[in-house]
């Protein structure tokens, strides 16, 4: 099993950035996709982006295109999710996750999760 630990949150101000990671550690990160999710009060949890294991495919959500980057550096088995020109409607519990064998923006084709971070954006 892979652990995942995620780090990064905190309270900005609409307009800001915020920098999340996620560390993996435990079995192989090797061929391992991840993706990130959130979950603002009182809502479901809902995709966010994905990356492949090789960092050529990602996807996001049309909420966060062209705002927030996913990428991933295998040598240290992080991936981070930049999010720039944060909104209020941001805020939310910010989860990875982590799969092998396909990439996927569905919510139950991830095994695997981090605790989450909290991400407040303040108007």
């Amino acid at each position: 099993q892979v652990q995942l630990v995620e780090s990064g949150g905190g309270l900005v101000q609409a307009g800001g950035s915020l920098r999340l990671a996620c560390a993996a550690s435990g079995r192989t990160f090797t061929n391992y996709h991840m993706a990130w999710f959130r979950q603002a009060p009182g809502r479901e949890r809902e995709f966010v982006a994905a990356i492949n294991w090789s960092g050529g495919s990602i996807n996001y959500a049309d909420s966060v295109k062209a705002r927030f980057t996913i990428s991933r550096d295998n040598t240290i088995n992080t991936v981070y999710l930049q999010m720039n020109s944060l909104k209020p409607e941001d805020t939310a519990v910010y989860y990875c996750a982590g799969r092998y064998q396909f990439t996927s923006r569905r919510l139950y084709d991830y095994d695997n999760w981090g605790q989450g971070t909290q991400v407040t954006v303040s108007s």
